[in-house]
């Protein structure tokens, strides 16, 4: 496939390498065309401006922090429906990161947010749950990325894109589901910024299912 990476970041970098090793093509673009001259050498990959890189991509990664995310989808035309038909990837957190609180307002979600602001586009919630080290390392183990999307297409490429970064996938619903995703995140680290570890904050997954 060909993926345009908007971002020069750690997690731009982390999964830009792994896709590169499957044999992607990687297209990255940012706000500093240094920083994406940067990042795509050392990705093995090219650096074009933000509107030429999402043009004829198969998937568009958002990896942006989310005060950068409009000016990011403004600078690749997201408002000129420049993204209309592709998988939009959205693994922005939208939180307060020494709270965990979300910072959009009730019944919204990051990823809604980001669908109005790309019309047309496929979005996709993903990779918002693990640090970026969790790619850049191969020897760590695999992880489930949990997903949601309402288009099955940008969900099926989506979930390739996650075993070809070496984990697993599981779609949880339609993208209406985002924001229970953010809240996740923003439980998750909130418990960290405590010094707590949010995997002992869970109950372990029963061995049956009532129902099930």
């Amino acid at each position: 496939m060909r993926i345009a990476i908007l971002g020069t970041g750690t997690l731009a970098a982390a999964l830009g390498s792994r896709w590169v090793a499957a044999g992607h093509e990687v297209v990255v673009a940012g706000r500093s065309p240094d920083r994406a001259e940067e990042t795509a050498r050392r990705l093995g990959a090219r650096a074009c401006a933000p509107r030429a890189a999402v043009a004829g991509a198969d998937a568009v990664l958002l990896a942006v922090a989310w005060s950068g995310v409009e000016d990011i989808l403004r600078a690749a035309g997201a408002g000129d429906r420049t993204l209309g038909g592709t998988t939009l990837i959205d693994p922005t957190n939208a939180i307060d990161h020494g709270v965990g609180a979300l910072l959009t307002p009730p019944g919204t979600s990051g990823a809604g947010h980001i669908a109005a602001l790309a019309p047309g586009a496929h979005v996709v919630k993903a990779f918002h749950l693990f640090p970026a080290g969790q790619w850049s390392d191969p020897a760590n183990p695999p992880v489930t990325v949990t997903i949601c999307g309402d288009d099955p297409h940008a969900l099926a490429v989506t979930e390739t894109l996650i075993r070809d970064a070496g984990s697993r996938s599981t779609v949880l619903g339609p993208l209406a589901r985002a924001r229970q995703l953010e809240e996740v995140a923003g439980f998750a680290i909130g418990l960290i910024f405590r010094g707590a570890d949010p995997r002992d904050a869970l109950p372990a997954a029963p061995a049956h299912i009532p129902g099930g």
